[in-house]
């Protein structure tokens, strides 16, 4: 399985990484806080969805508190989030790209780390989604926000289906770098598609607008 390989746990710190600079730079835009607070959110961002999935998995204590690196990565993406704010947020897209790629790679993940505990297809897939959206969703509450889950382009779709894709190539008996290639592939072409392209998924009709 992925998580049983180094390709897992460089899939995984990559993410955690790439989620913590995105945690740590939306703090800075939509929060008046201090280092203390912008590193947190950007730890929290991190590692928050990955320590919901071990919790529901049973895999205790979770991954985060077994393995230094992960705080030591998630630390060090919240620090340099902090420290380069103002030149990271001259890249317009900054902060969508990193959330982008943390989303695509916690998805295959969360769902492969559940394939590797026993877990069934669905069952898994569902999984891979809570790690990806998990850690930003804790993180708009607490910076009081509506969860980007809940109201962006196109957030938990691209999360299933990159867990689905994953889930699907090993049970083909694809190799595994194929399938979590493949998977956090689709993840982020389609979280980018929504975002380039301002696609949402289907709303109620005669619902709110977004932000209404």
């Amino acid at each position: 399985m992925v998580t049983a390989s180094a390709l897992g746990l460089v899939l995984d710190l990559a993410g955690t990484f790439a989620f913590a600079l995105n945690g740590a730079l939306t703090a800075v835009r939509v929060a008046r806080i201090d280092i203390v607070g912008v590193v947190t959110l950007g730890m929290i961002t991190a590692l928050g969805g990955g320590i919901v999935r071990d919790v529901l998995l049973g895999a205790l204590p979770p991954s985060t508190f077994l393995d230094w690196r992960y705080l030591l990565v998630a630390a060090v993406g919240g620090l340099l989030a902090f420290g380069l704010s103002r030149q990271l947020e001259r890249l317009a897209r900054s902060i969508t790209i990193f959330d982008a790629l943390g989303l695509s790679l916690f998805a295959v993940t969360g769902a492969a780390k559940a394939l590797d505990l026993g877990f069934g297809a669905g069952q898994s897939v569902l999984l891979g989604a809570i790690t990806a959206v998990g850690g930003g969703t804790i993180r708009d509450v607490l910076v009081r926000r509506v969860p980007t889950v809940l109201q962006s382009e196109l957030y938990a779709i691209p999360a299933l289906a990159g867990a689905t894709v994953l889930v699907a190539a090993v049970g083909l008996g694809a190799p595994d770098l194929l399938g979590a290639l493949l998977g956090a592939g689709l993840c982020l072409l389609i979280r980018l598609l929504g975002v380039g392209f301002r696609i949402d998924a289907p709303r109620p009709p005669g619902g709110a607008e977004p932000g209404a």
